[in-house]
């Protein structure tokens, strides 16, 4: 968009209604598939009176169809984890450098520079395919820290440990980001008091462990390291954006990212506050879509934050119920 100062976006600032219409104009007029949604809708650029009439489009047409706004060859292509019987979503990032702001921003804006961090990666089942946003995110955090002993640390529990004993010997600031399962999966064989390592998990099971809750994974590992808390990032591959939790799952969006919510039985109404299905705004996403409609049953609290309480059943079925669209 030549008429939006994309550094902006970035900058921390209150986003205006204006340029969230702004965005909102754009993609309709350059994003086929989203068009023909919002027209299906009745919500055009014409018949909008407010931010909360803008449509967002179901989640699940990142499987279905290219979702792209304007004509380009990507810099980036994100997929998915899945399965031989799902299919994975796909989202084409036209310009590497909007995501790596937008991770890069919204880290320092909750934890600070990274060069005061070592960070150490624990996603294995993410550096085992391609295409993953999380380990591109990951892996520019710890090229950003410049710590000798930053870096992914795959299966090397043992490894793991040593390094993280040593760092906390010195005092060093530390950030263990992993997948839910591997977290687990480490806190058994090693357990150790933590004094200044964060334990974040992006969660992640994949029936690689018996499914439990997010507050028995929290509660066991602040059991083996333990931390009063256990810190959360909530991303996915269809969003350039992530919100952090610093614990008990309440999670906080960077300015230029907002959640808010919708019933299963009435989508087109949107609410602030409750309980419901929620919709994702994430302005990052200028050359995909901004307005998408996610399959996470959540709680938005008073303040904006919001905690993740489950996926609709069957969200893969999901999303073009009400209407279909031709790609």
């Amino acid at each position: 968009m030549d008429n939006l100062d994309i550094d902006f976006l970035f900058s921390g600032q209150k986003i205006s209604d204006e340029i969230i219409c702004n965005i909102f104009r754009f993609q309709y007029s350059n994003n086929e598939v989203y068009q023909q949604w919002c027209n299906l809708l009745k919500r055009t650029p014409e018949t909008i009176k407010s931010v909360d009439e803008i449509p967002y489009l179901p989640i699940s047409f990142f499987k279905s169809h290219t979702i792209k706004s304007g004509i380009f060859e990507p810099e980036l292509t994100f997929e998915s984890s899945g399965t031989t019987q799902t299919t994975n979503s796909h989202h084409y990032i036209k310009y590497a450098s909007i995501y790596e702001k937008s991770f890069f921003s919204a880290f320092e804006l909750f934890y600070g520079s990274p060069k005061d961090w070592c960070i150490l990666g624990l996603l294995p089942a993410y550096l085992e395919r391609s295409n993953s946003s999380l380990v591109k995110m990951a892996n520019d955090l710890i090229v950003a820290s410049k710590h000798p002993d930053s870096g992914f640390y795959l299966y090397d529990f043992e490894k793991l440990s040593e390094t993280i004993k040593k760092l906390e010997a010195t005092g060093q600031k530390t950030i263990l980001l992993g997948v839910t399962f591997a977290l687990l999966d480490f806190a058994e064989s090693f357990p150790m008091p933590l004094k200044n390592t964060i334990i974040m998990e992006t969660g992640g099971m994949k029936g690689r462990k018996k499914e439990i809750t997010r507050q028995e994974v929290h509660g066991y590992l602040k059991q083996q390291f333990q931390v009063e808390n256990i810190h959360s990032e909530y991303g996915m591959t269809e969003l350039l954006s992530q919100a952090y939790s610093h614990g008990n799952g309440i999670y906080v969006c960077p300015p230029w990212m907002k959640v808010s919510l919708r019933d299963e039985s009435d989508p087109l109404t949107i609410k602030h506050q409750g309980q419901g299905i929620l919709n994702i705004m994430d302005l990052a996403n200028i050359y995909s879509v901004s307005f998408i409609a996610t399959d996470d049953v959540g709680r938005i609290y008073t303040d904006g934050s919001f905690d993740i309480q489950g996926r609709l059943d069957r969200s893969d079925l999901r999303g073009c119920s009400l209407l279909t669209i031709s790609e």
